[in-house]
């Protein structure tokens, strides 16, 4: 029997999920408003009987692509900091292409700077331990591991706070697969939370 090329196997993982990444942003893109919205209030309060999210004293959330139909979270904010928890959401510098976690004055507050997504200021304070990561995905497995939008901030961030702090991936549950091809550089989450069940790895 002859070995596979680690090279040409390498190639087709990346290949199979380039085209996962395609299908899930489509069947995403066709669910109805509507159901996204109540499957995200489902998700929120799922992560809030979490006993991470219970202990946590920092918390990075993200801030919805609507037009992508990401899981809301924005309700959370106000819950969150009525329990005295400090949020924070992903910053990426412009310059270095590094992500880190800031903590805005006024999260609605927040402007798009070139990636589709509402950012804090540069200026806003960094957080530089974090006890929870929600981290956005477009698929998800039985083993944690993720498809996102392909540019590997959180695969790169995550482990500069986890361990001690916790990532915990929310999806809608139609985007759970049976498996997501695993590429070099990708950090598998050990928790994922859906508007149906939870996946502890």
């Amino acid at each position: 029997m002859e070995d596979f090329d680690p090279e040409a196997l390498r190639e087709l993982r990346y290949r199979a999920k380039g085209v996962l990444r395609q299908r899930m942003r489509a069947l995403r893109n066709s669910i109805p408003r509507e159901s996204l919205a109540e499957r995200s209030s489902k998700i929120r309060a799922g992560l809030l009987g979490r006993p991470e999210v219970t202990a946590a004293r920092t918390i990075a959330l993200f801030w919805p692509i609507v037009k992508r139909g990401e899981v809301d979270l924005r309700p959370l904010v106000a819950e969150l900091e009525g329990r005295g928890v400090r949020v924070a959401f992903p910053s990426i510098h412009p310059e270095t292409r590094v992500m880190t976690f800031r903590v805005p004055a006024d999260p609605a507050a927040m402007e798009e700077h070139g990636l589709g997504f509402q950012e804090p200021l540069l200026t806003d304070p960094e957080a530089l331990e974090v006890d929870v990561v929600v981290v956005p995905a477009l698929g998800v497995d039985g083993e944690g591991n993720r498809i996102g939008y392909g540019a590997g901030y959180y695969d790169r961030t995550i482990p500069r706070f986890c361990p001690p702090g916790v990532a915990i991936g929310v999806v809608y549950d139609f985007q759970v697969l049976s498996e997501v091809p695993a590429t070099e550089g990708d950090v598998p989450l050990p928790v994922v939370v859906t508007d149906e069940r939870v996946i502890e790895v």
